[in-house]
């Protein structure tokens, strides 16, 4: 817990906790703290458990899979645009990806800030569809100047759109700048793992792995490119977009003018790559992409960036004969980078001398050597190639002439993710109602029910109400029905069986109804009287059961919510201790930061370092505690010169900060405590299928024993 929550704090110094585009936002009213979501995400450490339930920790890792969400048993987790109510960077399209205000341009791909491949795929196949949709809906004369859509950009996007427009005869033509099929796809370093998910592409179908690397996969586009004979039109830089008074579009390139119908723009998000506006950035050898480590050897290179694809190169380079690689980053770890490569970057580093350097940025750059400044102090490193991987600047200038708005205001509006609450009363509800469902038929039949054991035999309904016969007997196949598909959802949650049938969710919900009608059930199948037997001990385990699952399902969450909520608390004092009056001189920056290392250890003294027992035992002890640390603190604070009001502001920090650690940690130790209804609902659910089992079985042979059933 003590990593995670160190985790956090470093993703927010270094304000990785937030995702440029696409992240998680968990709801804590619902999250029951299963894990599910951390196990399922491809990316390391965008989602940890921190007090029992799920928190981002690194949401710029975050690249927008949402398995996350679809996996979430509750419905806690929605992945949804950071800050999409505000961005200016977002272009305002509607569900049919066709730009507000500018009817037939349609977007696709990363430029609608969806960053997967997958996405892109599916985004130029729904371009694709709609506007064969479109063409035959509304026929136009034909006009051998005009196509029905021109796609600009043959990455994923435009290369499933061209596809899907060849699928319903339209005609069309490909833009690409490039020489090659890919997109921002070919730019990557060689053998990058580009595609780690299934895709349907229109014409082809499903390929047949679900990850590729970036010569396999551009392989495969151009194997189909070349099959389908795609009119793919090479070395066509995209300039402007004018729409004509008619309603068609007139693309413009380097070279020519393409007119359509429709247009579908398949561009990237990174445009112009970031440059770092220092002296000798001109020259040369400074490049902004890494196509083949192989043609560089002997030299001694500069990497400067943080994300992937700076950590690929630096990599990549590091491994061939003769180099000397230097890994430079301004911030003081990497937080956007792919478990993958941080083990690449590791092996690196001690097999091929790999340097890296945090917190270090480029002054100049020489003909021979390269300037770094290093925590505030220059180095000059001897320097052949440099190779600048901080991102690019988003063509949006371009876009805007084109006809795209950025305008928050046209954007659909984007419902802001709220707490939904824990579904309680729909599961009162739920259950009430079955409960009065089985208390009616109780009383429909309260005449034979009322009756003492010894007289229902002469009953009359005592024929198809007892257990053994008729719809008592059904009543019970019923309940062990109930229970097997109850169990079904652990397998169906299983990481290790791959069974993936239905969504989580549903299962979730099938497993709470179907807790729920097994104990029901059952109950009507003993006759509404159970008995000192093992079907009778059964009906009171499936009663404890459903007690332990429903203390996890709706009431479990609001103990760590709490604590969660402390924990931010926490970090925003202690913060404030680091922050607190600038004017200090340097005697009381050095009492400042002397206050927050007694917070400091106080809080691992009490909340990470010691057990509940000792936690209990602390309680009689901690104001003394606090009040020696204060009374020594103080004392420092004076003898440094340190003014009272001064002291007296550090000190009440200090003191709150205790507080809200310590109610921090009891909330956790109340979580850890309420958190035993996961062991006794699981060592129940044991027993009770034990003692079904055996009732079963029992049940059997004295039937067959006394001439069947």
């Amino acid at each position: 817990m003590h990593t995670n929550v160190r985790a956090r704090e470093e993703a927010v110094e270094a304000g990785a906790d937030e995702a440029k585009l696409q992240h998680p936002i968990v709801d804590l009213t619902r999250c029951l703290g299963c894990g599910t979501c951390v196990a399922v995400c491809p990316e390391n450490q965008v989602l940890e458990l921190v007090h029992g339930q799920a928190m981002v920790v690194n949401g710029a890792r975050c690249v927008g899979h949402a398995v996350c969400e679809e996996e979430c048993p509750v419905g806690a987790i929605t992945v949804t645009l950071a800050d999409a109510a505000e961005r200016t960077d977002i272009p305002a399209y509607d569900e049919n990806l066709e730009a507000v205000g500018s009817p037939g341009l349609f977007l696709a791909g990363e430029l609608t800030a969806q960053a997967l491949i997958k996405t892109a795929i599916e985004h130029g196949s729904a371009v694709g569809t709609e506007v064969g949709r479109r063409v035959q809906a509304e026929p136009a004369p034909h006009d051998p100047e005009v196509h029905d859509l021109v796609i600009v950009g043959a990455g994923p996007a435009g290369f499933a759109c061209a596809l899907a427009a060849k699928r319903d005869d339209l005609r069309y033509v490909v833009l690409e700048q490039e020489r090659e099929v890919g997109g921002t796809v070919a730019k990557y370093p060689r053998r990058k793992l580009v595609l780690a998910q299934s895709v349907d592409l229109p014409l082809v179908g499903a390929l047949a792995k679900d990850t590729y690397t970036k010569e396999e996969l551009i392989g495969i586009w151009q194997r189909i490119a070349a099959e389908q004979m795609l009119p793919i039109r090479h070395g066509e830089t995209f300039r402007a977009l004018d729409r004509e008074p008619d309603g068609t579009y007139t693309v413009k390139t380097e070279t020519g003018a393409y007119r359509a119908r429709f247009v579908c723009l398949a561009l990237g998000r990174r445009g112009v790559p970031q440059r770092l506006g220092v002296q000798g950035e001109e020259l040369p050898k400074v490049a902004y992409s890494l196509m083949d480590a192989n043609s560089y050897r002997d030299r001694n290179i500069l990497v400067v960036g943080g994300g992937d694809s700076a950590v690929e190169a630096a990599v990549g380079l590091a491994e061939q004969p003769g180099n000397q690689v230097t890994l430079s980053y301004r911030k003081g770890t990497f937080f956007r980078v792919g478990d993958r490569n941080v083990d690449r970057l590791a092996r690196a580093r001690q097999e091929h001398g790999l340097d890296v350097v945090f917190h270090s940025e480029v002054r100049a750059i020489a003909n021979e050597v390269v300037t770094l400044d290093i925590e505030h102090e220059e180095f000059d490193l001897p320097n052949d190639e440099v190779f600048i991987m901080a991102g690019g600047t988003p063509p949006t200038t371009l876009l805007e002439q084109s006809g795209v708005s950025f305008d928050p205001a046209l954007r659909p509006h984007f419902e802001e993710v709220r707490e939904q609450g824990t579904g309680l009363t729909r599961a009162i509800v739920l259950g009430f109602v079955m409960a009065l469902a089985t208390l009616l038929f109780a009383i429909a039949n309260v005449d034979y029910y009322a009756l003492p054991e010894a007289l229902r035999p002469t009953h009359d309904k005592h024929v198809w109400l007892r257990p053994s016969r008729g719809l008592g007997l059904w009543l019970g196949i019923a309940a062990v029905t109930m229970v097997v598909v109850n169990l079904f959802y652990l397998v169906r949650r299983s990481p290790s069986i791959r069974f993936s049938w239905g969504s989580l969710k549903a299962w979730m919900t099938s497993h709470v109804a179907t807790g729920i009608l097994a104990l029901l059930f059952a109950l009507l199948h003993g006759a509404m009287s159970p008995q000192e037997t093992h079907g009778g001990r059964a009906l009171w385990g499936l009663a404890a059961l459903l007690v332990t699952g429903a203390i996890g399902r709706y009431f479990y969450a609001y103990i760590p919510r709490a604590a969660n909520g402390r924990e931010l608390e926490l970090a925003e004092v202690k913060q404030q201790l680091g922050t607190m009056s600038a004017e200090w001189d340097r005697g009381q920056r050095q009492f400042r930061g002397r206050a927050r290392d007694v917070v400091d250890e106080l809080i691992a003294k009490r909340q990470w370092r010691s057990s509940f027992f000792g936690r209990v035992l602390a309680l009689l002890g901690m104001k003394r505690d606090l009040k020696r640390a204060l009374e020594g603190l103080q004392q420092e604070g004076l003898e440094q010169g340190v003014t009272p009001e001064q002291i007296r502001e550090a000190l009440l920090l200090a003191r709150r900060a205790h507080r809200t650690a310590l109610m921090a940690a009891h909330y956790e130790d109340l979580r850890a405590i309420l958190n035993t209804w996961r062991f006794l609902h699981r060592w129940f659910a044991v027993l009770v299928v034990l003692l079904i089992v055996i009732h079963i079985i029992h049940a059997l042979f004295y039937g067959f024993q006394g001439g069947g059933l």
